[in-house]
């Protein structure tokens, strides 16, 4: 511990992303990256924006995006902010509109990152249990708070909450802001941003890294009422008044411009995941219902740590978290069928071997 660190820094725990590892013929199935590439419209405006305009800053409101998104998502532009990733937004958004007397709800079983966030800032919060089916119970949040956050579907669980129940919430919670982190509803949900246009309290954040095959290229936005958009503003230019590049926001204009690729690969990927869902059943695992580009699983006669090793001994990395409740769960990328089928091979091998 450094005598030069600020005590706050001192007093921090860092989230600790998936591992980026350097292995050869690696079967990378433990951070939800999307196993097909981007769409080659976002290939191409990319090359085509690293010109000598690069020397020159970006538009720092990223307008061409902005509008791009309120197009696909049929709102107006005043009504989406953007940021570097969906994680610098989440970070303004737990500054600009969740830092308040009463403590910030979210699941106890959820996006690991929150709490992150709260201790960096000062916030308050208070987790809100699952129940025995790792699902939220929108009626534990009907209490007072200064906000309410759950990703929909959750991470690392892949349930989906319906909107129906989103929009009660945003009824009966006007008082703060319900913020619905949606990195993950392209792979079989409804999103909630058409929901932004009557709860002014509601914030809707998503994510290209995932959907749209996008991770390196580091954009996120969010979507809701004006007031709320303009409160992110304020925090972002006060912060990093140019966190998209010239790159990015070009690649990501293309990117919402292809719906016809989005929309395929979503559908791949979707089938993929009911066939790796089966197959794990198929040797005797547990499998919550995902609607994600992941999986949670678990055996009942398998240590979920041994078994994370034992596939790691094969090339095969899939996610563990060392966390109450989930201590047994594996969480499982969606990947190529070749790459799932490999997967099962080495569960296959390795439970076989351990009985």
């Amino acid at each position: 511990m450094s005598r030069y660190w600020s005590n706050l820094v001192k007093g921090l725990t860092p989230y600790v992303p998936g591992e980026q590892p350097k292995i050869e013929n690696l079967i990378k199935l433990n951070t939800n990256e999307n196993p097909y590439p981007p769409s080659p419209r976002v290939l191409e405006a990319i090359r085509k924006e690293a010109n000598s305009g690069l020397r020159l800053y970006p538009d720092p409101d990223a307008g061409r995006l902005r509008q791009a998104i309120a197009d696909f998502h049929k709102i107006d532009a005043s009504h989406v902010f953007v940021g570097n990733g969906s994680d610098e937004v989440l970070a303004h958004v737990f500054n600009a509109l969740l830092k308040h007397d009463a403590p910030v709800l979210f699941p106890d079983v959820t996006y690991s990152f929150y709490p992150v966030y709260c201790r960096l800032y000062d916030i308050h919060y208070e987790t809100i249990p699952l129940d025995q089916d790792f699902r939220i119970r929108t009626a534990d949040y009907r209490k007072p708070n200064g906000g309410i956050i759950f990703p929909n579907p959750n991470a690392p669980t892949g349930c989906l909450l319906g909107l129906d129940e989103i929009e009660a919430l945003a009824s009966c919670s006007q008082d703060s802001v319900l913020v619905v982190d949606e990195a993950y509803v392209d792979f079989g949900g409804k999103s909630a941003i058409p929901l932004t246009r009557d709860y002014p309290n509601l914030l809707v954040i998503q994510t290209l890294s995932k959907s749209r095959s996008l991770a390196g290229l580091r954009v996120g936005f969010a979507a809701g009422n004006a007031d709320l958009i303009e409160g992110l503003e304020r925090v972002k230019n006060s912060f990093n008044s140019y966190p998209l590049g010239r790159l990015a926001i070009s690649g990501a204009v293309a990117a919402f411009e292809d719906r016809e690729y989005f929309e395929s690969t979503c559908k791949a990927v979707m089938k993929t995941r009911e066939g790796l869902k089966a197959g794990l059943e198929k040797l005797g695992f547990s499998v919550l219902p995902s609607s994600a580009n992941f999986v949670f699983a678990s055996h009942p006669d398998h240590d979920a740590a041994l078994l994370a090793a034992r596939l790691r001994e094969k090339r095969i990395i899939v996610r563990h978290f060392r966390l109450p409740r989930i201590d047994q769960h594996l969480r499982i990328t969606v990947g190529t069928d070749e790459q799932c089928q490999a997967l099962l091979d080495g569960l296959g091998e390795i439970s076989g071997s351990t009985r």
